[in-house]
Formats: C-alpha cells, sequence, structure tokens
C-alpha cells in the first residue's frame, strides 16, 4: 500500500496544488488529498473536515505536506499526524509535491527524505537573458 500524501495549506493552495498533481501524474492523483484551510474557519473545524476526508484512507501511512511553520494548517497537519505513521514537512511547494507523488512507494521515512530533498533543490536562482 502506498503511503498517502495530504496538503493541508491556507486556501486554495492545498488544491492548487493537487490540481498541479492531477495534471502531471494524473494516473496518482487519488493517492494525494488537498485539504484547504480557510481563513474564516476555526481550527477545530478544519481538523474535523480533514479528519473526516482520511476516514477512507484509516491505516495507511501518511506524508503531511504544509505551507507555513506553526501557522493553522500546521497545527492541523500536526493534530492529524498524532497516533499514526506519519511525517510532517512544512514549507510545501512543487517540486517537494511532485517528488513526493514520484516516490510515494518508498517507506515513509524514505518519502519524506525525498520529498524535502526535492522541495529545497528546487528554489534555484534562474538566470536572466542579458539586456
Amino acid at each position: 500500500m502506498n503511503n498517502g500524501i495530504v496538503i493541508v495549506a491556507h486556501a486554495p493552495l492545498a488544491s492548487a496544488l493537487r490540481q498541479c498533481v492531477a495534471h502531471v501524474f494524473p494516473e496518482r492523483v487519488d493517492g494525494v488529498l488537498a485539504v484547504d484551510v480557510a481563513a474564516a474557519d476555526a481550527p477545530a473545524h478544519s481538523a474535523a473536515q480533514a479528519r473526516q476526508a482520511l476516514a477512507a484512507w484509516d491505516g495507511r501511512p501518511l506524508l503531511l505536506l504544509t505551507d507555513i511553520l506553526g501557522a493553522t494548517p500546521c497545527n492541523v497537519a500536526r493534530e492529524l499526524a498524532q497516533g499514526r505513521a506519519a511525517c510532517v514537512l512544512a514549507g510545501v511547494n512543487l517540486p517537494m509535491l511532485l517528488r513526493a507523488v514520484t516516490y510515494q512507494h518508498e517507506s515513509l521515512a524514505e518519502l519524506a527524505e525525498r520529498a524535502r530533498s526535492g522541495g529545497t533543490q528546487g528554489v534555484v536562482p534562474v538566470p536572466l537573458p542579458p539586456a
């Protein structure tokens, strides 16, 4: 069984990132769940919605990717990880997510490291043409 990948981020970032997965890896999008945390929602409400969405993945190891360390989506992700095989990484970006989807079948520890390195390696300066 592949690891589940859950994106927990400020709305609409989680859904937008999942749509990118659908574009690049349409055959794997079912293994990625998006939890958009709306500004108007209480953290408890967001966590309850996320738990309900995760019910079908009971027992599946989870890689939870969130946007900002310490923000509400990060706190929701931490809560979702409690009591299960899970890893939470903050600073989600598209290179991180695509790397995670590519290696979703590996152990949770290996997957988390590949996602982390993909996220950092994806941030590079872009050379500009001469003016």
